[in-house]
């Protein structure tokens, strides 16, 4: 069956999400999204362990869902819908010294079963401190964290996270590496797969030889429950984590679901301090340091995917661009996205037109028009890339709008 998943998600025990973040809240959401699977985050924090082990009853093989008294108010729509389902995921950041530099990397884990993550945690919890946050920092190597995981469960996924991101990324600039093979050595085989993050997108990723052994994988990476699925990947297989982790792992995926990259926080270099935004060629020619103080800018993705790429993309990438609804609606509608006409509006749509996801990439145009015609033009010109992108940088979210006249205004 072909689904939605988003696998890569908080709760509210990692540092900046929201204190809603409950499993419950995370179900709700991922309905109104329309996610047929959504991760669990955070399995390696003993509180939020312990909240997944009595809320949580498996529902597929290795895929989980809430038990009937832990679950909350779903949208009235949402009860003819199957309940989506929690894959058990986290995130680990790991700070370790290799080739004479430190290294920075953080790394998304998916497992198969609670008493997998039961050994990972007791395993890991001997020589980390694994309350402090949701996402703890251990100081191992790369190498060593997928060799220890995979003898604890040769089916546990090691999937390095937003892989160009300057500070904390298999790639990044200011603490990563310059191949797959650089970070894992002879673990570099079980690197199945990669994500790509918000400021990347995959044919950023097909210019780079080394990983050209994994699979492309967008999640969200969300720190608040509205902002699941921002970016997700599209499955055809069954309901099960076997066939999904397959499916990771042999370029079964039919495709992701993007952020325009330019709206990701490091897309182009800067210096946030001084508000100074430049692309990698202005960026060069000022050797890399920023022109209002001096100081060394934040060299972005693109900039690093540039250092690095080897070759043309080859164009195998399958994917699609999306918008958030919300955002959308608060353009039309010339407000914030928390405004009480954006609440009003989204649910209305909702109710009338199904999932976001439906809408956003698979309802026909006329219906969406019969609704709300100025969100049937801003959702053809999203899905057409008809948009104007001013490129994030140093941790500044870049913004999108629409060309002149495709709103009619």
């Amino acid at each position: 069956m072909r689904f939605y998943a988003d696998l890569h998600v908080h709760s509210r025990f990692s540092r900046g999400t929201s204190p809603a973040l409950e499993l419950p809240e995370l179900e709700r959401w991922a309905t109104i999204k329309g996610l047929a699977v959504v991760g669990c985050g955070d399995f390696t924090h003993p509180l939020w362990f312990e909240r997944l082990r009595s809320s949580l009853t498996e529902a597929a093989p290795g895929l989980y869902a809430l038990k009937e008294g832990a679950a909350a108010g779903l949208p009235p729509w949402a009860g003819a819908r199957p309940r989506p389902l929690f894959m058990l995921s986290a995130e680990i950041s790991l700070i370790f010294t290799q080739g004479g530099r430190v290294r920075k990397v953080h790394l998304l884990l998916l497992a198969p079963a609670l008493e997998t993550v039961g050994r990972i945690n007791t395993a890991l919890g001997r020589r980390f401190n694994l309350n402090a946050d949701g996402r703890p920092i251990l100081g191992a190597t790369a190498r060593d964290i997928a060799a220890e995981l995979l003898a604890i469960d040769e089916r546990v996924l090691v999937i390095p996270a937003h892989i160009w991101t300057p500070w904390f990324s298999l790639l990044g600039s200011r603490s990563g590496f310059d191949s797959l093979e650089e970070c894992f050595l002879d673990m570099t085989p079980a690197i199945r797969a990669v994500e790509t993050g918000l400021s990347a997108d995959p044919p950023m990723l097909g210019r780079v030889t080394s990983l050209a052994q994994c699979t492309v994988l967008s999640n969200s990476d969300a720190h608040s429950a509205p902002n699941l699925g921002r970016e997700a990947s599209e499955f055809d297989c069954p309901l099960a984590y076997d066939a999904i982790a397959a499916a990771i792992r042999g370029d079964g995926i039919v495709r992701t679901i993007e952020f325009f990259p330019e709206e990701g926080k490091y897309h182009h270099d800067g210096h946030r301090g001084c508000g100074v935004s430049l692309s990698p060629r202005q960026a060069r020619r000022l050797h890399n340091a920023c022109p209002a103080c001096g100081r060394p800018l934040t060299l972005g993705v693109l900039h690093r995917v540039e250092e690095l790429a080897d070759r043309p993309d080859p164009g195998r990438a399958r994917f699609a661009y999306q918008v958030p609804l919300r955002q959308i609606l608060a353009r039309l509608l010339g407000c914030g996205e928390g405004a009480r006409k954006v609440d009003r509006l989204y649910v209305t749509l909702i109710e009338r037109l199904g999932p976001e996801f439906a809408i956003l990439q698979e309802t026909p145009l006329a219906a969406i028009a019969a609704s709300e015609p100025r969100l049937a033009a801003a959702v053809a010109a999203v899905r057409a890339g008809r948009v104007r992108r001013v490129p994030g940088y140093d941790g500044v979210y870049g913004t999108i709008d629409f060309a002149a006249g495709d709103l009619g205004d």
